[in-house]
């Protein structure tokens, strides 16, 4: 096999820049593997990717595909790989700077591939990599989040928000989550102490001696997270960077957090899904030929956890 199905985009633009067509079929370098997709989820850095917003910082060479999150089996390794073999099945947040996962095959870094937690499948762990590794570093690296400690989550029903809440949880945190009225339930159900309906009421006139702030919104969601904390505490954003300037006035800390593959946060993730401490939410399952549809729900920003894209029925 020479070619195989990908989507891919050759101009940037709408999910109409999105084509299902037929592809080279990469092949490894010596530290890399060639991986069977079998299911690869969105996340919204997708359709940023798509519409251009990071072609300044990003230079890719069109026609690219997209997808950073791939759940599959090892299908060949390269002459230096030590660590996997044909046939493992593995899980990544691949090099974002690279050919994505929305094909039936695509080559990573064996160094950015964790195995696949054994108790979910493919669909499902295809959820994980990019939301937990994003919530990880947002929440023990830089929030440095304790037991007993406040975090207040926003969007706590996303993609990112429903893993953080579940890792927060873990931790022994007490969990506040921004999310609407319709997710109320649910994230009582994933361990949520206290969900503000962001339609009705503002959360910060309800919310108080906040540890950590996980802002996966920014703009007035983010200015209006300043006044939640407590003295010495830290806002930790995933969107824009936080103003130190303001930071100071308030007498809080601030971090902006950008994420790079971490296969040992991976590691550690998967065994707390076999041990049954984070649970992966997958909403949407569509099969790959469909992803215009997918990101134009992921655009709509109502998703309850995440959209996948099966590869492999």
């Amino acid at each position: 096999m020479t070619t195989i199905k990908a989507v891919r985009i050759h101009a940037y633009g709408g999910p109409e820049q999105l084509v299902y067509e037929d592809a080279p079929k990469p092949e490894p370098a010596a530290d890399e593997l060639l991986v069977r997709v079998h299911a690869a989820s969105i996340n919204p850095v997708d359709w940023k990717v798509r519409q251009g917003y990071l072609k300044d910082f990003i230079p890719y060479q069109l026609p690219m595909i997209p997808g950073w999150d791939v759940s599959g089996v090892v299908e060949a390794v390269g002459s230096a790989v030590t660590d996997f073999n044909v046939g493992d099945e593995i899980y990544s947040r691949p090099d974002i700077t690279r050919d994505g996962s929305y094909a039936e095959y695509m080559v990573l870094r064996a160094s950015e591939a964790a195995h696949k937690p054994t108790s979910v499948d493919h669909a499902h762990a295809a959820a994980v990599p990019l939301a937990g590794i994003t919530s990880w570093h947002a929440l023990f690296e830089a929030g440095k989040l304790e037991a007993g400690q406040r975090v207040l989550i926003h969007a706590a029903a996303g993609g990112v928000g429903t893993l953080a809440v579940q890792l927060a949880k873990w931790k022994g945190a007490h969990v506040v989550g921004t999310a609407s009225a319709r997710n109320r339930e649910f994230l009582q159900q994933l361990g949520v102490d206290e969900v503000i309906d962001y339609t009705s009421t503002k959360f910060e006139a309800v919310v108080r001696d906040i540890d950590v702030v996980f802002d996966t919104i920014g703009d007035d969601t983010q200015e209006r997270s300043w006044q939640v904390l407590k003295p010495g505490g830290i806002l930790v954003s995933i969107i824009s960077p936080p103003s130190q300037e303001t930071a100071d006035q308030h007498g809080v800390r601030q971090a902006y957090v950008f994420i790079e593959p971490n296969a040992a946060w991976l590691t550690e993730i998967a065994g707390l899904i076999d041990a049954g401490k984070v649970k992966p939410i997958v909403e949407t399952v569509l099969p790959l030929s469909e992803a215009r549809q997918a990101h134009e729900l992921s655009q709509s920003g109502h998703t309850r956890g995440k959209i996948v894209l099966q590869v492999v029925e």
